[in-house]
């Protein structure tokens, strides 16, 4: 009896996924790509436009998504079975409410300043279209770590467009980067001016725009019939 128990223990740790398996690290990589939240699936476009003219508050954003989509996906995912399927989007809600109004107060007592930039759209993170998604479309029908790479990968392929998007406005807009000058003063002294047009929010969705056009031209499966 003993033995027969110890093969079933050898052979269920030899059939164990790995943690980092192919099957998860496509987890981690397909959202910066092929499935990108916002080029791909067109989510999460609101807070691309308004919160991505400087790369501070784009970063703070794209942080603040990760957490609560990592965390929120894991949650989720360990009440999976415990959750009656009328009330599973009531408590999805709970869980992304509870997650963001923590990373609220952690952004209001170490990054005031950038915090009062971002204003309600750390609060409207809510109902940010990608977080819903992944709560209902992944995390309810998957295990808590699949489910927490799967966070990490599509806040993190949101928060690289932000970034992206923020590095072109800031720098055609402003001249700066981090808030740093970058555009030479002789450039400016023999007539360049900063594109006052960057920092509008029609701009960040012409950016955006562009970006999804590149990404098509390169990746023709994207293309749609």
């Amino acid at each position: 009896m003993f033995h027969i128990s110890r093969k079933i223990l050898i052979t269920m740790s030899s059939t164990r996924e790995p943690l980092f398996s192919s099957k998860n690290i496509k987890l981690l990589t397909t959202p910066l790509g092929r499935e990108n939240p916002i080029t791909v699936q067109v989510l999460g476009i609101c807070s691309a436009l308004a919160v991505t003219v400087k790369m501070q508050p784009a970063f703070v954003m794209a942080v603040s998504v990760i957490a609560v989509l990592a965390v929120g996906n894991v949650v989720i995912s360990l009440l999976r079975k415990t959750i009656a399927p009328r009330i599973r989007i009531i408590v999805q809600l709970v869980v992304a409410a509870a997650l963001v109004i923590l990373v609220d107060q952690i952004l209001k007592a170490f990054v005031y300043d950038i915090s009062k930039q971002l204003s309600v759209f750390v609060g409207l993170i809510i109902t940010n279209c990608i977080i819903m998604g992944r709560f209902e479309a992944f995390s309810m029908s998957n295990k808590p770590w699949p489910s927490f790479l799967d966070g990490i990968g599509n806040a993190s392929g949101y928060g690289l467009i932000l970034i992206v998007v923020a590095f072109f406005r800031e720098l055609l807009g402003s001249g700066t980067i981090w808030g740093y000058p970058v555009i030479p003063q002789f450039l400016y002294d023999i007539g360049y001016k900063d594109n006052g047009l960057m920092i509008l929010p029609p701009m960040a969705l012409i950016v955006v725009g562009t970006i999804i056009w590149v990404q098509r031209a390169k990746v023709k499966e994207l293309i749609e019939d």
